[in-house]
């Protein structure tokens, strides 16, 4: 972990942190989830430095050391976009591959979208790729589902609220490490389905838990609910969204997200491959949400094994 450096790029007038491992002259760029940040990679960053590539890992606008935007409340995914661009034009990065978890997943299939000629390939983990459309959650799910909580403005801020940092932080983890979706009653508030007493996950130490609390304690909780939570449902008008550079999917097992409509056929099934049409799908049985760091050693292999693929 020492030898990662860290770094601000300054793009569209914000300064906006990244970690930075290994002189490799091929490059892997990270784009993490909620409520992850530049530290989710820590394993990922620091083994393929070890195998001889450059590892890049941005905290987005408004999450952890980076600077949070003028308008919050208007942050998007395109955001993230313009961002990304940012970052490798100043970084004179011309081709690089990129790893996306969780919604970190959608600027990574979009980027290489837009930008096939910038992406040498994209691994995601968690979240399979279907071509952006208008949020259907509100068709499948009670109004106690989390995404839905979250997207009401003011909702999850008083909810978040009652609590630090670091046990906001510690309660997600624990709900998105199960098998469940994580769904409140009328009168409960999402961080109230999990208990006080509830220990981490074995896989997060409490060293772990402290550093995630000490950067969203630096950047609060405002554009991570904004984006990814209240931007669902962005149009990106692609001419065409099929996803064609060499991709992975990297599932656990045991992921609350396969319970997403139709995500199981998007995982599971050759369903996928009509989206993205050079695709591998790879399954650790007994992994959940946080798989990268759970069995870090069984990820980075095959993000190796991927990248060298590719290279």
């Amino acid at each position: 972990m020492d030898q990662i450096q860290h770094k601000f790029v300054k793009v569209d007038s914000l300064n906006l942190h990244i970690a930075d491992i290994g002189t490799g002259p091929n490059v892997v760029v990270f784009l993490h989830g909620f409520p992850e940040i530049w530290y989710s990679w820590r394993y990922q960053m620091i083994a393929l430095a070890e195998a001889g590539f450059r590892a890049i890992a941005p905290d987005y606008r408004g999450y952890g050391l980076s600077d949070s935007p003028p308008q919050p409340d208007k942050a998007n995914f395109s955001d993230l976009l313009t961002d990304l661009l940012g970052i490798l034009d100043a970084l004179s990065l011309s081709k690089v591959f990129l790893v996306g978890k969780d919604f970190g997943a959608l600027p990574a299939h979009l980027f290489s979208i837009m930008h096939p000629e910038r992406v040498l390939g994209v691994v995601t983990l968690g979240v399979p790729y279907v071509p952006p459309s208008l949020s259907k959650y509100d068709k499948y799910y009670p109004d106690g589902f989390y995404i839905l909580r979250w997207r009401i403005p003011g909702r999850a801020e008083a909810d978040f609220g009652r609590f630090d940092a670091k046990t906001v932080v510690k309660r997600v983890y624990i709900l998105f490490s199960g098998s469940e979706l994580p769904i409140a009653n009328e009168n409960q508030e999402i961080m109230d389905l999990v208990e006080p007493s509830t220990p981490l996950p074995s896989w997060l130490t409490e060293e772990d838990l402290a550093e995630y609390g000490a950067l969203y304690e630096k950047s609060g909780f405002q554009t991570a609910l904004q984006i990814p939570y209240r931007s669902l449902g962005e149009n990106f008008d692609l001419p065409d969204p099929v996803l064609k550079v060499p991709s992975l999917l990297i599932m656990g097992g045991k992921d609350y997200v396969i319970k997403f409509p139709g995500f199981e056929d998007l995982t599971k099934g050759e369903m996928a491959k009509q989206f993205a049409t050079n695709l591998e799908i790879t399954f650790i049985p007994e992994g959940s949400h946080f798989v990268q760091e759970q069995f870090p050693a069984q990820v980075n292999q095959l993000i190796l094994a991927f990248l060298a693929k590719h290279t």
